[in-house]
């Protein structure tokens, strides 16, 4: 009895530990920080210095605000506007004032942060007439005067019931349908001088954190521009996108058909039992506009080439054996030509900064052979096509010699595609440009857009791990130099196409949901690519999973996948 009396004191007046310690991998110093403490404070205590940070941080791999509280030892990286993850937080919170100024300016009107185009976003701006240039300016001067006020942002965190009763009293439905449907039981929320919203991730701790933004009118709405990643110092550079633009508004027509806008409604139909109706009006509309491609093909009488790129992962090879289809209902014979044979011997391969052979690069590819071909094939004279030896790098004779019959179009399928130097010497009218891209239009609601980089990314790590031996971390590690090589070789020359074809479907996040999820499960804790694994895991959570086995035979999803009708 004694003893136990004794340690029970012992315990008592024992006092509890005041610190954390806390590893920076920015300057790899420890130091012993108070318990409690945010990672705002924590930045301050290491000296560290950041011309554009920090924006947030990793907490043991994972993305957090600066309003992260600090209960535990932890390893942390604070993170810039040079990031991705910084970029996003930096950007949402470019949303959140402008919401907060339309609140301010337009009390009975809303916004809808709708498109990603000419490096900003496009917002559509619902004030009950059209938009003006006075009302952008008015709305430029109040975001500045919000953004000088130094105002603080502050996170709540609350029961989802409660969430969704705050944003039903305030009318923004889209918000209430999407936290129903989570099935979440603690919803977070930010409050900006009394105005409230929802957003997907953190946001920064204060408006003054924002030094510099744009917003312009564009078409009949507002666009918001953000800091270049690459110079955060200036604006992205506002590029025109028409054709872009245009493939975009053509979605939101066909979700207008199908009567689902945000992932709320979507999450709504599919448990209320229309997923078949929704996967089977989504391939319809899809299909109807391949078709379409084709027969404006078909009615151009001098095209003898058809020219097909688009980023990684967007579904350029099932794009094309479906073209490929609609072509012979039209009686045209599609030949394809793969640029793969047409690189150059490895030794006359360009290298990148690295010194590393850069095989992204348009002069990996024998261009004036490919010319050379091209206008023999279109003379009507025969030619015998090279075929590149992986193992050795050097190019070969192939022994497969072609001639284009009558109603034969050659079909040429690469990321160089739309660049007008692969095929200068063949004149513009015998050929017929098809941009591919997987631009995802559902909104999580109408101020959280979703990434259309983020649906390709899912689309590679599934195909990787299924078709390629590659794991997601793997996938996630080389994804920002895949970017890089899309920025220099493909997107400059996106605006060219003849015809842009969007290859994301309405219900295409929930389909793959199952098979992603479970690839970006085996990462790791402890390597770098777990926060943006983690990222992901976390934003398929909105989303209510479909059976990828309804899915059509033909569908393009099937090529990353698994189960499609055509062979790869």
């Amino acid at each position: 009895m004694r003893t136990f009396t004794r340690c029970f004191q012992e315990s008592v007046i024992t006092p509890m530990k005041q610190t954390v310690q806390i590893r920076c991998k920015n300057n790899k110093k420890t130091q012993e920080v108070a318990i409690g403490s945010t990672l705002s404070d924590v930045y301050s205590q290491f000296n560290l210095n950041m011309s554009y940070g920090p924006m947030c941080a990793k907490v043991n791999n994972k993305v957090e605000g600066l309003n992260y509280r600090l209960y535990h030892n932890k390893i942390v990286e604070f993170l810039d506007l040079y990031s991705s993850s910084g970029s996003r937080n930096y950007t949402r919170t470019l949303f959140f004032v402008l919401c907060k100024a339309v609140g301010d300016l337009y009390p009975s009107g809303s916004v809808v942060i709708d498109i990603p185009v000419s490096n900003g976003y496009y917002c559509n701006l619902k004030i009950g007439r059209p938009v003006t240039m006075q009302d952008v300016d008015n709305l430029r001067n109040r975001m500045q005067q919000i953004i000088d006020a130094a105002i603080p942002i502050r996170r709540h965190e609350v029961p989802t019931e409660d969430a969704i009763r705050l944003f039903s009293d305030l009318g923004t439905h889209s918000k209430v349908k999407l936290l129903e449907t989570m099935g979440s039981l603690y919803t977070t929320y930010y409050d900006l001088d009394g105005y409230v919203d929802y957003f997907y991730g953190a946001l920064l701790t204060n408006t003054s954190q924002l030094h510099l933004f744009g917003l312009e009118k564009y078409y009949d709405g507002l666009l918001l521009r953000i800091p270049s990643v690459n110079d955060p110092s200036r604006l992205g550079e506002m590029i025109r996108q028409d054709k872009m633009f245009e493939v975009f508004k053509e979605h939101h027509r066909w979700q207008h058909i199908l009567g689902v806008g945000t992932v709320g409604e979507f999450n709504a139909a599919i448990q209320n039992g229309y997923a078949t109706e929704i996967i089977n009006v989504s391939e319809a509309l899809q299909e109807k506009k391949i078709a379409y491609i084709a027969d404006e093909i078909a009615n151009r009488k001098d095209i003898k080439m058809v020219l097909i790129a688009g980023p990684s992962s967007s579904g350029k090879t099932t794009t094309c054996k479906r073209l490929s289809i609609q072509l012979l209902t039209n009686g045209i014979r599609p030949v394809q030509v793969s640029l793969d044979d047409y690189f150059v011997d490895r030794e006359n391969t360009p290298k990148d900064e690295k010194g590393d052979y850069d095989y992204e690069s348009l002069y990996a590819l024998n261009i004036p052979l490919l010319n050379q071909q091209l206008k023999e094939l279109f003379n009507g004279d025969e030619v015998e096509l090279p075929r590149y030896n992986f193992q050795t790098g050097r190019s070969e004779k192939s022994g497969n010699k072609l001639r284009l019959g009558e109603h034969d179009i050659l079909v040429v399928e690469g990321i160089h595609a739309l660049n007008p130097e692969l095929t200068a010497q063949i004149p513009d009218e015998q050929k017929f440009r098809v941009y591919a891209s997987a631009l995802t239009t559902i909104l999580l609601d109408t101020h959280n857009y979703i990434p259309t980089t983020d649906n390709r990314l899912l689309r590679r790590i599934i195909r990787d791990v299924k078709y390629r031996g590659c794991s997601a971390a793997d996938t996630i590690r080389r994804w920002p130099s895949v970017r890089a090589g899309e920025n220099k070789w493909i997107f400059p020359y996106q605006e060219n196409a003849d015809a842009m074809f969007n290859t994301a479907m309405i219900y295409e996040l929930s389909a793959i949901k199952m098979q992603a999820d479970a690839a970006l499960e085996q990462v790791s804790e402890r390597c770098d690519e777990y926060a943006e694994a983690y990222r992901l895991r976390k934003f398929l959570r909105y989303f209510v999973s479909i059976p990828f086995d309804t899915l059509p035979s033909i569908s393009l999803l099937r090529e990353f996948l698994g189960g499609s009708s055509f062979t790869y």
